[in-house]
């Protein structure tokens, strides 16, 4: 109960009105079933979900691998890890296939998902672990360095876990063998699905508080009323998913509607308009500075 615990007392908490039809949420809702189960189950489960570059070849996830992938990376948190819901666990890498599996594993075990910037350095990683008490953290291997310095300092991480690497101590060797089928945890709507921080620019960084019902309700809203999406789009970008403009952005945004993203793990202004060309991208999030770079090539 950690993090409900510090949440700030009821009356400081902001007044939420849910008067819209599209807000009225059921008392019992776990977000990631909702962006992923509920996909597969209405039929999009052979649609394409991500979709990435490796070695310069196209690869693409479907909802129904996703699932699979995710259902099994659950399995090793509450079988393996032994973690309970309410656990807050560490995820750090870059935008790729694995990282949005690690999330909603995370999600699904009923546990609290902590993303970190893949530029952080043990330093700041320590404030983070520290001040959400992180217990267990699943990191893409090479991000390993600093990790493993902030291990050293946290004495409450107890548990890490590589993925997009291979042998004892990846997710990749225990996902051998455990069921692509999960029975996710039953959580409110209200209870806390993600601390977000901020970036420390004034300070000590801060832990934003997430519930399951917000990750649906930021699809509700800006997305629903102004993006307008069909399951036909295609999204990129450069936020990276620990930042919640990128996890809106770059993943539950596409989601809620049957879409798909292209999850490209370093971008230039010139890869891209590569990678919005190379995929048909209809929607692109990235920051002004980006849009202003990139103006000029396309008037070449």
């Amino acid at each position: 109960t950690f993090a409900r615990d510090n949440l700030p007392p009821p009356h400081q908490l902001p007044e939420l009105l849910f008067e819209r039809p599209e807000f009225r949420y059921p008392a019992r809702m776990n977000c990631a079933a909702e962006l992923l189960d509920r996909m597969v189950a209405a039929g999009h489960g052979e649609r394409p979900v991500i979709h990435t570059m490796i070695d310069r070849k196209k690869y693409s996830c479907t909802y129904r691998q996703l699932l699979a992938r995710a259902n099994q990376i659950a399995h090793v948190l509450v079988h393996d890890l032994k973690l309970v819901p309410g656990n807050r666990v560490l995820l750090r890498g870059p935008n790729n296939p694995m990282m949005a599996a690690c999330w909603f594993g995370v999600i699904k075990a009923g546990c609290i998902a902590v993303a970190t910037m893949p530029l952080l350095r043990a330093k700041e990683l320590k404030q983070v672990i520290d001040k959400a008490r992180v217990g267990a953290a699943l990191c893409d291997v090479r991000l390993g360095e600093e990790m493993q310095l902030a291990q050293r300092q946290c004495p409450d991480l107890k548990q890490v876990l590589w993925f997009n690497g291979a042998g004892p101590g990846s997710i990749e060797a225990l996902l051998e063998g455990k069921p692509a089928e999960f029975a996710n945890v039953d959580t409110a709507v209200d209870d806390v699905a993600l601390i977000a921080f901020t970036s420390g620019t004034t300070g000590q960084p801060k832990g934003c508080i997430h519930f399951h019902r917000d990750v649906i309700a930021m699809c509700d809203a800006f997305p629903r009323s102004c993006l307008k999406p069909v399951k036909e789009d295609i999204f990129c970008g450069t936020p990276p998913l620990a930042f919640t403009f990128g996890l809106g952005g770059m993943l539950c945004f596409p989601m809620s509607v049957g879409a798909s993203a292209v999850l490209i793990e370093r971008l230039t202004p010139e890869s891209l308009l590569q990678t919005i060309q190379d995929f048909g991208a209809s929607v692109c999030f990235t920051a002004p500075t980006f849009f202003r770079m990139m103006a000029p090539i396309v008037g070449r």
